[in-house]
């Protein structure tokens, strides 16, 4: 199936998150930022764009399996990590990065838990593909591509090395 994301291809998606994260950075006088990966994709992408921006800092990781807004909905995921944010937020820029945008609600999530940490001076929010349409007004800074996908399609990544993303059907 094509789509108009070069065919899903990743390698090339991350080459094209990674200049324009760095466009971005520098547009905004960013010379210092930390990234923090969403469990599990987004850890995946985020070690990949850590390694091609060459950031010396630490690379985050959450797990926003306790601040989701259906969690009594669907109860706790028998595979909860722990958060690992080996630095300080406070007014610090913070990369936030993601596989799939798609309602919002994980990037909510994920932006509640990030504050119980501290205040960081900006958010960055990259993700690899932007689903058409959203449930909350949440958009990425930077992302590989967006794709309009039905109702009955999603996107899966699997992972981590190599890294590969495809069109499911429900």
């Amino acid at each position: 199936m094509q789509t108009s994301c070069d065919l899903l291809d990743v390698d090339i998606l991350l080459e094209r998150i990674s200049t324009d994260l760095k466009a971005h950075l520098e547009r905004n006088h960013i010379k210092h930022a930390y990234m923090v990966g969403i469990h599990t994709g987004g850890v995946w992408i985020a070690e990949h764009l850590h390694q091609y921006l060459g950031l010396e800092t630490e690379l985050g990781q959450l797990d926003i399996s306790f601040y989701r807004d259906d969690f009594s909905q669907i109860g706790l995921h028998p595979h909860v990590t722990p958060t690992a944010l080996p630095f300080e937020i406070d007014d610090e820029h913070v990369i936030l990065v993601d596989d799939v945008l798609q309602s919002g609600r994980t990037i909510r999530a994920a932006l509640n838990e990030l504050f119980d940490y501290g205040r960081p001076a900006s958010v960055t929010l990259a993700v690899l593909i932007e689903r058409v349409g959203r449930e909350l007004p949440i958009q990425a800074d930077v992302s590989g591509c967006s794709l309009p996908l039905g109702a009955q399609q999603y996107l899966k990544l699997s992972g981590p090395t190599p890294l590969k993303l495809s069109i499911q059907q429900k």
